[in-house]
């Protein structure tokens, strides 16, 4: 294994982190409500984002196309 598939497997466990981290970001704000502790306006920032990308209009729907394709999990080769 080369440097650099370590370095991209580093990468991707740290990206599946973060979306794991906002899951529960958003589970909490559910459950609780927006005053969570140490995890902030999950809920209203998405909100946020998706507002200003539905606005974009075809840059909007550009930015999505290339959000989810880089957030799709594709089997090497």
């Amino acid at each position: 294994m080369t440097a650099l598939d370590k370095i991209k497997g580093w990468l991707a466990e740290i990206v599946e982190l973060g979306l794991l981290l906002v899951a529960l970001g958003i589970v909490l704000q559910i459950l609780v409500g927006p005053k969570v502790a140490f995890i902030g306006d999950v809920v209203g920032n998405l909100l946020v984002l998706i507002k200003a990308l539905g606005e974009g209009g075809l840059v909007g729907l550009i930015a999505i196309a290339i959000i989810l394709w880089l957030f799709a999990k594709r089997s090497p080769g």
